[in-house]
């Protein structure tokens, strides 16, 4: 029996935390229409967006919340040309949730009911956020408050109400200009509704000043989009989403996202001996936009165009981007150290071939906010592979927890997995 003590660990394989989960745009969504975040345009912007900076200019980004109160957290930037001192914008965003309403238990984690304060040298100087939402009876409400700007008709147009149903299947909701100098109502509308891995939904959003009923027939007011997605929602799982979107009756996308996650055989000195492998996340999107009217109707849109883009996260540390379209073409290698707080330094090349000539963007960003954490020790980021599963039975790790196994990833059962490798959301 004393031998049985003695016997080595079984194989593992290191799970590293990903740069950006959930995705910040996360914690808004209760603000913007369920049109605009699902068919995968979630994860396309970020896949397109982040960490590539625009040519010439530096942006850096601090996010951070006092340890003694996770209920509230400040998040500020500065971003701006490289060769001029004009045209720096600078903002900072004051987040308070966790709020404690009416027949809702109070909970910090999530990020559905808040209140934030902006204030900036750009539009709007300052504007503050209400966003409540009931998970128990799925209902949501918002508002939208400019306090102060340069123009007062942006105070007016700026101000926006909104009410929202939303539930794993469903999602309907409007929202509301009641100063707007312009009589539309509402200022826009969706329903979304997903049955098994088909997602379809219609959105309203008025383009004319008209004042009748006829707003409503006309097609450049309204988009649908179909998508088909396959995945839990946990950076763990491979995930795949396919879309079509007829976009105001003029503009035909059709776009993809896959999400992969990989293992590959690693050799580290510094690592134990038990550890044979290191999980990579490789993403790839895709999306195209062709104009369906005649371009003397619609002259600002072009006739075609797209973009493709991929990412590999090789570990814990760096990170490699790439995008490419018609008329440019860009590259990212980020460095992120899981210090608290964390410190993530980018450098993106950008071709310009219109010009033929390629431009360099910094960024800096520096962050406590998201509580990943990258532990070899700590068994909750490590995960054996599927025909050593057996092997943990009976083990007592050091931690008293055993280790992610790849059927719990497979059965969808995350109740053991860290906060940042959950799905971050299900309701639509």
């Amino acid at each position: 029996m004393g031998n049985s003590f003695n016997k080595p660990p079984p194989p593992v394989v290191l799970v590293p935390p990903l740069f950006d989960f959930p995705p910040l745009a996360a914690r808004t969504r209760m603000l913007e229409s369920s049109y605009d975040l699902l068919f995968g345009k979630l994860a396309l912007k970020c896949l397109f967006e982040d960490y590539f900076e625009e040519a010439k200019n530096f942006r850096t980004r601090i996010m951070l919340k006092p340890l003694d109160d996770p209920t509230v957290d400040m998040v500020a930037t500065v971003s701006g040309p490289l060769d001029k001192a004009e045209g720096i914008v600078g903002n900072a965003l004051f987040r308070w949730q966790g709020l404690m309403l009416p027949h809702m238990s109070s909970d910090i984690d999530d990020p559905h009911t808040f209140v934030d304060l902006f204030v900036s040298n750009s539009e709007p100087v300052l504007r503050t956020r209400l966003c409540a939402f009931y998970p128990t009876y799925g209902f949501g409400s918002f508002v939208i408050l400019p306090l102060l700007s340069k123009r007062r008709r942006a105070l007016e147009d700026l101000f926006v109400m909104g009410l929202r149903h939303s539930s794993e299947n469903l999602s309907v909701g409007a929202t509301f200009n009641p100063f707007s100098t312009i009589d539309q109502l509402p200022a826009s509308a969706w329903l979304v509704s997903k049955i098994g891995r088909l997602t379809v939904g219609v959105q309203y959003e008025p383009q004319c000043e008209t004042k009748d009923y006829t707003r409503f027939k006309n097609l450049r007011n309204w988009s649908c989009a179909i998508g088909y997605g396959v995945g839990s929602g946990s950076p763990l799982s491979p995930s795949f989403t396919f879309g079509l979107e007829l976009a105001k009756s003029s503009q035909f996308i059709a776009s993809f996202y896959q999400h992969v996650v990989v293992q590959r055989q690693v050799k580290n000195p510094l690592e134990e001996n038990e550890v044979v492998g290191i999980t990579n996340y490789i993403d790839f999107g895709f999306e195209l936009q062709s104009r369906v009217e005649d371009a003397e109707t619609s002259n600002s849109i072009p006739d075609s165009t797209f973009q493709v883009a991929a990412s590999w996260q090789a570990n814990k540390n760096f990170l490699l981007k790439g995008k490419a379209g018609p008329l440019s073409s860009s590259i990212v290698l980020a460095f992120k150290s899981w210090w608290k707080p964390s410190f993530t330094f980018c450098v993106s090349a950008t071709r310009d071939r219109t010009v033929g000539k390629t431009s360099l963007g910094f960024g800096l960003h520096v962050e406590n906010i998201r509580e990943a954490s990258y532990q070899r020790a700590d068994p909750n980021f490590v995960m054996l592979t599927p025909s050593k599963e057996h092997l943990a039975e009976g083990i007592q790790w050091k931690s008293g927890k055993r280790p992610m196994l790849q059927s719990d990833i497979n059965s969808e059962n995350f109740g053991s997995l860290p906060r940042e490798l959950r799905p971050y959301g299900n309701i639509l």
